[in-house]
């Protein structure tokens, strides 16, 4: 039994592997309506369900002590959720004191221009955001509304503010074939990394997900046929593995769920906003964290709902791409923030 009073000890599941990573998710709203992830009309959580920042900073601080070193906030856009820094400001405390090594955040950008400098002060380092064409028009049919410009100028605020910037974007049947060298000269000549991303089944989106999906297999044959790369052995602690250019000496990633699963390694684990506990993105596992946060004034019952979720998280997803199939998870990825 894991007592509030016990020592700091690590999260280990039944495969081994150690889990040291969290992703937490503040909010599953957002502010653009991106086609491989959400709905155009979405139907969000109840605000009652959704846990106040002093209960997401309760669940943080109670991962840190079992061995979590690597917090990632996400969404939905979290950026969108008031107050949402006083949650960096109140984490950052556990940087202070190095029971956290990075405290991080996954962005659509829109809002980075009113907040980069503060999640600066805020510890926060490097910052993933998320953008998956430089083309106005196709950006703004792709989320459904949004404005490229306004994610350029959060990206420009968040490099002034001395924000290390990653560029996630996902690879998508008739977009990102005719834009990939633009997106790689693009991130490189500002020294930022890109991480390509091969979109999975989750949710119903009303796009034909199908028709969407680019293995990125077959975007790495198109790339090497401009650029030089070179496997690296780098690993910043999520499930991409990277290859150097040697024309720009930038790295870019590659998440691969469909085509090479990664799950051997997995470290890590997923609480949404409402409290829950998901150990596989991939996976329809779920422990309510919520309870055990609103009934108890300890922590003794949380810690024991997070390892027994531990112990059962499976050995790895199993997505599947075809008709019938998708979405194979009704969950949308804006509730676990990927």
């Amino acid at each position: 039994m894991l007592m509030e009073t016990s020592p700091t000890c690590a999260l280990v599941d039944s495969f081994g592997r150690r889990v040291s990573y969290l992703r937490l998710s503040v909010t599953d709203r957002c502010d653009l309506r991106c086609v491989y992830c959400m709905s155009e009309r979405m139907t969000f959580m109840p605000r009652r369900d959704i846990l106040s920042l002093d209960e997401l900073a309760r669940v943080a601080r109670a991962f840190i002590r079992i061995g979590v070193r690597k917090i990632r906030i996400t969404g939905g856009e979290p950026l969108v959720r008031k107050g949402v820094i006083d949650l960096f400001h109140e984490l950052s405390a556990c940087l202070q004191d190095g029971s956290l090594q990075e405290l991080t955040l996954t962005t659509n950008g829109t809002r980075l221009s009113q907040h980069a400098r503060d999640l600066a002060l805020a510890g926060v380092r490097r910052v993933n955001i998320s953008l998956d064409t430089l083309d106005p028009h196709r950006f703004a049919a792709l989320t459904r509304g949004g404005s490229l410009t306004t994610v350029l100028d959060g990206i420009d605020a968040a490099q002034d503010a001395g924000l290390a910037v990653k560029i996630n974007t996902v690879a998508l049947r008739g977009s990102t074939e005719e834009e990939i060298n633009d997106l790689i000269s693009f991130a490189h000549k500002r020294g930022m990394g890109l991480t390509l991303i091969e979109t999975m089944p989750l949710g119903e989106t009303g796009e034909d997900r199908l028709d969407q999906y680019l293995p990125l297999d077959r975007l790495r044959r198109q790339i090497e046929a401009h650029w030089s790369l070179t496997d690296t052995g780098l690993r910043t602690g999520g499930p991409a593995r990277y290859a150097r250019v040697a024309e720009t000496g930038g790295l870019i990633g590659f998440i691969t769920p469909m085509t090479h699963n990664f799950c051997e390694n997995c470290n890590r684990v997923r609480v949404t906003a409402a409290g829950v506990l998901h150990t596989c993105l991939g996976q329809n596992d779920a422990a309510d964290l919520k309870e055990a946060i609103r009934a108890f004034d300890n922590n003794t019952m949380l810690l024991e709902t997070i390892a027994h979720a531990l112990k059962h998280k499976p050995k790895g997803h199993d997505f599947v791409f075809d008709r019938a199939s998708v979405p194979q998870i009704s969950r949308h990825m804006s509730t676990t923030g990927g």
